[in-house]
C-alpha cells in the first residue's frame, strides 16, 4: 500500500477515534451543566479553533468554488441556514444522551449516512439499490438495538436521537449546496457561532449555568470544542480530498464503533447479545449505502462532514 494512502488512513481513523469518543465527552459534561450549555460553549471554542485555519486560507484563491456568494449577506444567510438546522441536530443528540448511552448514540447519530441519500429523492436526485439495502439493513438494525420487542416500545433517548439523525441528514444537504459556494472554513465558523448563540440563549432561558458548573465540566467541553470540532475538523478537510473514497466511507463510519468502546471503556456502558448485533447490522447498511456507488473510481467522496 502507497505510503500515503496509510498516511491518510491513519489520519481519517484518527478523526473517527475523536468524534467516537465525544459522545462520552458529551456524556460526562452533562453530570455538570445542561446540555444547552455544553452546546454553546463547545462550538464557540469550536469556532474560535478555527479561526487560524482561516487565517492560513484568507488569501487562497477559491478555485474550486463555482459560484461564490456575490455579497457579505448571502454568506451569512447561508452560515445562518446551516447553523440553525445544526443547532437543532445538536440539541437534540444532547438531550437524547441524558437517556440513552454513548454507544447507541453514536449508531443512531451514523445513520445519516443512510438519510441523505433518501432525503435527495425529494430533491429529485437519483439514488441506487445500495441505498434502499443499505437502509433496510440498517433499519432490522436499529429495530434490534432501540425497539424493546415485548412491548414494541423505543427510549426517549433512542427517539430524540433518531430525529436527531434527520436534522444531521438535512445539515449535510445544506452544506453539501454550500460548500461549493463559498469557502467551507469561514462557512464552518459562521454556523459553529450561530449554533453556539441559539444554544447559549437556550441555556439561558431554562437551564442554570454558574461559571463553578462550567469548571468542573471543563475537560469534557474542551474535548468537545477543541479536538471534536478543531482537531478533527481540520484532520478532514486536510485529508480526505486526496483520501481513497472506499477507505474514507469505512474508516469515518468507525466512528460509531468508537463511540460503543468509549462508552464501554471510560462510562462502563454495556450492549445486550440483541443489541450488539442490532449495532452490527447498522455498521453493515451505513457501509453499504456508502460503498454501493464507490464501485466507479470517479465517485465522490462520501459522508463529509462539517461538524463534530
Amino acid at each position: 500500500m502507497h505510503r500515503d494512502t496509510v498516511k491518510s488512513d491513519l489520519l481519517l481513523l484518527l478523526a473517527a477515534a475523536i468524534w467516537g469518543f465525544a459522545f462520552v465527552a458529551q456524556r460526562i459534561g452533562m453530570d455538570y451543566i445542561g446540555p444547552f450549555t455544553f452546546n454553546g460553549i463547545r462550538f464557540a471554542l469550536g469556532a474560535l479553533s478555527l479561526v487560524p485555519l482561516a487565517l492560513y486560507n484568507r488569501n487562497r484563491p477559491l478555485a474550486t468554488v463555482r459560484t461564490a456568494f456575490k455579497s457579505r449577506a448571502a454568506f451569512l444567510y447561508g452560515g445562518l441556514l446551516a447553523g440553525t438546522v445544526l443547532f437543532a441536530g445538536a440539541s437534540l443528540q444532547q438531550v437524547g444522551l441524558i437517556y440513552t448511552t454513548a454507544g447507541k448514540a453514536g449508531f443512531i447519530t451514523g445513520l445519516y449516512v443512510v438519510i441523505v441519500p433518501i432525503l435527495g429523492l425529494l430533491g429529485g436526485q437519483r439514488t441506487d439499490a445500495g441505498t434502499w439495502l443499505g437502509a433496510l439493513v440498517a433499519v432490522w438494525g436499529l429495530y434490534l438495538l432501540s425497539i424493546k420487542s415485548e412491548s414494541f416500545h423505543i427510549s426517549i433517548g433512542d427517539l430524540l436521537e433518531i430525529i436527531g439523525a434527520v436534522f444531521w441528514s438535512l445539515h449535510v444537504i445544506v452544506i453539501g449546496w454550500l460548500s461549493p459556494r463559498t469557502d467551507t472554513v469561514r462557512l464552518a465558523i459562521t454556523q459553529f457561532a450561530v449554533c453556539s448563540l441559539l444554544s447559549l440563549g437556550t441555556a439561558l432561558a431554562i437551564e442554570t449555568v454558574s461559571w463553578a458548573a462550567i469548571g468542573q465540566a471543563a475537560i469534557p467541553i474542551l474535548y468537545g470544542g477543541l479536538l471534536s470540532v478543531g482537531v478533527a475538523y481540520t484532520l478532514q478537510v486536510a485529508v480526505q480530498r486526496r483520501a481513497h473514497p472506499s477507505h474514507a466511507a469505512i474508516i469515518l463510519s468507525l466512528e460509531a464503533v468508537f463511540a460503543a468502546l468509549g462508552g464501554w471503556v471510560v462510562l462502563d456502558e454495556t450492549l445486550s447479545l440483541r443489541a450488539s448485533l442490532g449495532c452490527a447490522l447498522m455498521l453493515t447498511g451505513m457501509l453499504l449505502s456508502q460503498l454501493w456507488g464507490l464501485r466507479n473510481a470517479s465517485a465522490p467522496n462520501p459522508g463529509e462532514r462539517s461538524e463534530r
